[in-house]
């Protein structure tokens, strides 16, 4: 009898946890109340909440908090010598960390860029989205090509300057995809892959880009990325859903897109515990929009929808009024928005663009 005992007790040790755990039905969850009201929650911001390069432009960011304790942000840049517009053909991935998820946040280094000719992801590395997932962290990312048109380098330094015409950038453009750099420590070395991981379709054409990746309660993965809305005549940037059982994929795209009728781009999403649904949070070329979802596949406008039009407050200098206000992502810890990390940018063809890490009333 206690030989048969030891045996069972070592037989349920191998299978492991995950095979006593209960498995969750998406559809036996019942969804709290959706009353998250972001807009009420922003608080103004300090300088160490601003976070800018002299010799880059930063935009936008993706917070997490590391093994060692330590917030890690990675954001993207774009060299000011270069200029602003070349984050489709010359963006880079940085990596900063901080003692707070506000910040004040110190550069550490590059931790992604194109890897060059012959790979799918040559000429960009851009808009992030960090994860921890199982013991392993993902970064999202977009980057693209030229397909099947090679360029020669002298051809390449010229376009990527925008002097040979806007059909090369149409041709970047076109190729954007959305990959994943998959590591055991938030600090590296990150793996990358011979191919992107999802394609477009569906509600979606043309490209992929923009990721968002958020777990369900029954163990699947939930992605939003943007794509082009189909048979338009005037571009409309959609959103798309994908489901896959692992964060890697395969994804499969749904039929019904999460925002569909409304140029919008940009999202963020999280699995609110408290509430028993999804947020989402994107930027609508004027304000942030938030929807919510309780499976994370059907999404409609949240019951507070508007949470911000182009503009922050700063303790000490007022508000402060900019014409893009973009890369909107919320930092979730306990179960609580701590911080909304945007994009910042004065103008459209001038200027600086930089990182703020607004403060989330507790």
């Amino acid at each position: 009898m206690k030989k048969t005992l030891c045996l069972s007790l070592v037989a349920m040790a191998m299978m492991g946890c995950s095979e006593t755990k209960p498995v969750v039905n998406m559809a036996d969850i019942k969804p709290g109340v959706d009353d998250l009201n972001l807009a009420e929650l922003i608080q103004p911001v300090t300088d160490k909440n601003i976070f800018t390069n002299d010799e880059w432009h930063n935009w936008g960011a993706s917070i997490i908090k590391g093994e060692d304790g330590k917030y890690h942000s990675f954001y993207s840049q774009m060299s000011k010598e270069l200029g602003f517009s070349t984050w489709l053909t010359d963006g880079v991935i940085s990596h900063a960390v901080a003692d707070s998820p506000e910040g004040p946040w110190t550069h550490v280094e590059v931790v992604l860029e194109g890897r060059g000719h012959g790979h799918w992801d040559a000429y960009t590395a851009h808009n992030p989205r960090i994860k921890f997932f199982d013991g392993k962290y993902y970064l999202y990312y977009m980057s693209t090509n030229t397909g099947d048109t090679e360029l020669s380098p002298e051809e390449f330094e010229l376009a990527r300057k925008g002097k040979l015409g806007d059909k090369y950038r149409d041709l970047v453009r076109e190729n954007q995809r959305v990959g994943v750099a998959v590591a055991d420590s938030i600090n590296g070395p990150w793996k990358r892959f011979d191919k992107p991981i999802i394609e477009p379709s569906g509600p979606i054409e043309q490209i992929t880009c923009n990721p968002a990746v958020a777990k369900r309660p029954d163990g699947k993965y939930v992605m939003l990325v943007r794509g082009d809305k189909p048979n338009q005549e005037k571009l409309v940037r959609s959103q798309a859903v994908a489901l896959a059982d692992s964060p890697m994929g395969p994804w499969q795209i749904q039929p019904k897109a999460a925002v569909g009728n409304l140029n919008s781009e940009d999202p963020a999403l999280w699995y609110d515990e408290t509430r028993n649904r999804f947020y989402g949070i994107y930027h609508a070329f004027g304000y942030m929009g938030l929807i919510t979802s309780v499976d994370g596949l059907e999404w409609q406008n949240a019951k507070h929808y508007k949470v911000s039009e182009l503009s922050y407050t700063h303790a000490e200098h007022g508000q402060a009024k900019v014409q893009r206000l973009e890369r909107p992502f919320v930092y979730v810890e306990d179960g609580v928005p701590k911080v909304m990390a945007v994009a910042a940018k004065e103008s459209y063809t001038t200027g600086d663009s930089y990182s703020v890490y607004i403060p989330l009333k507790l």
